[in-house]
């Protein structure tokens, strides 16, 4: 789902959700497939007593069609525990218009919007690789944290990193990256044979090559979405960009040759170029694993708002409160969310081989052992 970081006027004719019973819904800040986000206030935010934070995001869905949502919660409950994913309050049943029932998911508000606003906000000239550092290593901490927990999160995009203000300030930098939207996020089931998927989970551009080929999302997968997403936040571009006139099938090829890669471009760092390289290799066993990348000299060592856990707000579950017992959909299959608006391709991709002779000499003989042994448990 897009998140947007500032209010919106409510569009006309959608549906009006109500309120709950602590907070007042306010106007939407973003709308997706499987729901709408608004921005939501709590009704007694002063007081000692309120179980929430004064401002909250609420993703809603009418309960007949919130089954992802449903699913969403869940993966929130097992994941949690991290300062560097959005946090889920509760979820709650509200009663709006002519008897509407709708479901609502309580997150975390991300006051600095979406990685995607700040990247926009910039005009494509792209952050400084110091701010990219500091965005870089939470989404990193938050990944590995996710993998930790056997998920894979399937859809990561700047639009759904979220910005949210951090009490720890790292130089210049007031907020911290939080992975959100875990809609699509899925369980690896220990040492069973891999199951391919009917449909793609994501967004096209993000996919990793094994894929869009193979129907196969594991960590690997997640990591390549992570480098292009690093890859924007430097170039202030989409990976696989090129100009106008591109479209679906022009990126669905280049993601099935075997020897093109998104192209990184000369004029960042060496230590940044040497980062991506990691994250992409057509491979998934050579890719390199997100503990793997926490240490790489691109952000390790990087100081302030990051190993730490930030003082947190305690909020407790809405459900420890009071909250209707919803019953779950079916396990229907997630269609792909593939991005309309594509870009052309830029002609300077880079070959498989050049990136993995680069990687070899990088990287001595022990890391390259310890790279295989952790690639290869995580398949």
């Amino acid at each position: 789902m897009d998140w947007k970081g500032k209010e919106e006027v409510l569009e006309k004719g959608l549906p009006k959700y109500g309120d709950g019973i602590a907070w007042f819904r306010g106007s939407m800040i973003g709308k997706g497939g499987f729901g709408s986000v608004y921005l939501a206030t709590s009704k007694n935010p002063r007081s000692k007593n309120s179980y929430f934070p004064s401002v909250m995001a609420v993703k809603s869905a009418e309960v007949s069609v919130s089954g992802s949502i449903q699913k969403e919660r869940e993966v929130y409950s097992n994941v949690k525990g991290c300062p560097n994913i959005i946090r889920c309050i509760g979820e709650e049943t509200t009663i709006g218009e002519n008897g509407m029932m709708a479901y609502n998911l309580l997150l975390e508000y991300g006051s600095g919007g979406t990685l995607s606003d700040r990247i926009k906000k910039l005009g494509g000239n792209g952050l400084s690789e110091s701010e990219v550092r500091v965005y870089a290593r939470s989404i990193l901490q938050g990944l590995n944290h996710i993998h930790g927990i056997g998920y894979v999160h399937c859809d990561l995009k700047p639009d759904n990193v979220l910005l949210v203000h951090s009490r720890r300030i790292t130089g210049d930098y007031e907020f911290r990256a939080k992975i959100g939207d875990f809609g699509l996020a899925k369980r690896l089931q220990g040492n069973k044979k891999r199951k391919l998927e009917p449909h793609l989970r994501g967004t096209l551009e993000y996919l990793a090559p094994e894929a869009v080929v193979d129907s196969v999302q594991e960590f690997p997968s997640d990591i390549w979405g992570f480098g292009c997403i690093v890859l924007e936040m430097l170039t202030g571009k989409p990976p696989w960009d090129g100009g106008k006139g591109s479209n679906a099938e022009d990126i669905l090829r280049k993601i099935k040759e075997g020897h093109i890669l998104p192209k990184i471009p000369n004029y960042i760092s060496k230590k940044a170029r040497d980062f991506l390289k990691g994250c992409f290799v057509r491979k998934p066993m050579f890719r390199l694993t997100a503990e793997m990348l926490l240490n790489h000299p691109f952000i390790e060592g990087l100081g302030g708002n990051g190993d730490e856990d930030e003082e947190s707000e305690e909020v407790e579950d809405l459900n420890e409160i009071e909250s209707i017992l919803l019953v779950h959909e079916s396990d229907d299959e997630f269609n792909s969310s593939l991005s309309q608006d594509y870009c052309s391709l830029d002609a300077g991709e880079e070959s498989e081989e050049d990136v993995e002779d680069e990687l070899e000499s990088n990287f001595d003989e022990e890391n390259q052992k310890k790279k295989l042994r952790v690639s290869r448990a995580h398949l």
